[in-house]
């Protein structure tokens, strides 16, 4: 049975090799992640489609770096942040605001050291069944079903746990007033 992972890992072998359908096929799975995400950290909505084609430029022009790329989606989301900082830099210099819009550009790369020290924190707290599910879901790439087969448990199991584990891990950034909304929860940690 192949992984989420192993389907990424193969459209990355299938671009390298210079396959605009595989190319596209990445565009449509990564472009709804990649969103919000890109909102969560410019906060600037006019931006996020110069930064998506960015990152998939990027992608595209680093074709034959691809078959070595172990974790795709780590990879892909690296691209993002580094563009979007990129961008803040950018719009700090742009803005010519001095101090205050250097500051807001430190302040968000800060909240985002922090959030994911949290984040990391939290995913250690969890209980072994949890934390295995939870990191088999977002490290690996898994689907539920893949994570039941593997660990041996009903589907049903795995899906309570990994519930879970997703609001424990929002309680506990929650109470050291962070929010994030489930959907980068859904990818945080890769």
């Amino acid at each position: 049975m192949y992984t989420t992972s192993d389907i990424e890992r193969a459209l990355f072998l299938q671009v390298a090799e210079g396959d605009e359908a595989a190319f596209r096929e990445l565009f449509h799975i990564y472009t709804p992640l990649l969103r919000p995400l890109i909102y969560k950290l410019t906060k600037t909505e006019h931006v996020i489609e110069d930064i998506l084609q960015e990152v998939f430029f990027s992608i595209w022009m680093s074709r034959a770096q691809l078959p070595a790329i172990e974790n795709p989606r780590s990879w892909i989301l690296k691209i993002a942040f580094h563009d979007c900082f990129g961008y803040l830099r950018k719009a700090a210099v742009r803005n010519r605001q001095g101090p205050a819009a250097t500051e807001v550009f430190e302040d968000t790369k800060l909240e985002f050291r922090e959030t994911a020290r949290l984040v990391q924190e939290a995913v250690a707290q969890l209980p072994p069944q949890a934390r295995k599910v939870y990191l088999l879901s977002r490290q690996e790439g898994m689907k539920l079903t893949e994570i039941a087969e593997e660990l041996q448990l009903s589907l049903q199991t795995v899906k309570n746990t990994l519930s879970r584990a997703l609001k424990s891990i929002r309680g506990y950034l929650a109470s050291r007033g962070v929010f994030l909304p489930l959907l980068l929860l859904w990818y945080w940690l890769l």
